[in-house]
This record gives structure tokens, sequence and C-alpha cells, in this order.
């Protein structure tokens, strides 16, 4: 799936994209909150400064992953992989690490 397609259709109100082979996916100033990416691959991924409260990644491979400034606001990272990720700035209030 390409961040296009993904953009698609989060815009037409879907937000289960779990499983999904996003490895190095460039989503930076993105707002997708409530975006269910749990036990996805999201290694290399560029997350800078986007908005995701209240996301799931229980389970996903953030390995390397760039989140710096990130909005990660009751978010889920229950069993994500997070070695090696850019965690500078980032909001986490109320997140589940």
């Amino acid at each position: 799936m390409t961040v296009e397609e993904l953009l698609e259709r989060y815009a037409t109100g879907e937000r289960d994209f779990g499983g999904v082979d996003f490895g190095s996916v460039d989503l930076a100033n993105t707002t997708l909150p409530e975006i269910n990416l749990s036990g996805t691959n999201l290694s290399e991924a560029n997350f800078v400064c986007a908005m995701l409260s209240e996301a799931n990644f229980s389970g996903a491979n953030l390995t390397q992953a760039a989140l710096s400034g990130a909005i990660l606001k009751n978010s889920n990272f229950s069993e994500a992989n997070l070695s090696g990720a850019n965690l500078a700035n980032c909001i986490f209030d109320g997140a589940n690490l």
C-alpha cells in the first residue's frame, strides 16, 4: 500500500491498517489520530512532527523510526519494538509504553 492510498483511505474514514508493511514510509507532518497500525512494519518510517494521538502501535516494528516531535497522546505501544527510534521531543501524555 502506498502513502497516497493510506491517506485516501484514512480520509474516507478507514482507521485499521494493522499488519501492513510500511517500512521506510514517510508520514512526516501528517494528522492521523486513532489510526490502527498494530502489528505493522514501520522500520525506518518517518513520523517527524506527525499528530498520532490515540494511535495503536501495539506489536509494531518501529526500529530506527523517526518520531521526533510527534504528538502521541494516549497512544498504545504495548509490545512495540522501538529499538533505535528517535523519540526526541515526542509528547507521550497518557501513552501506554
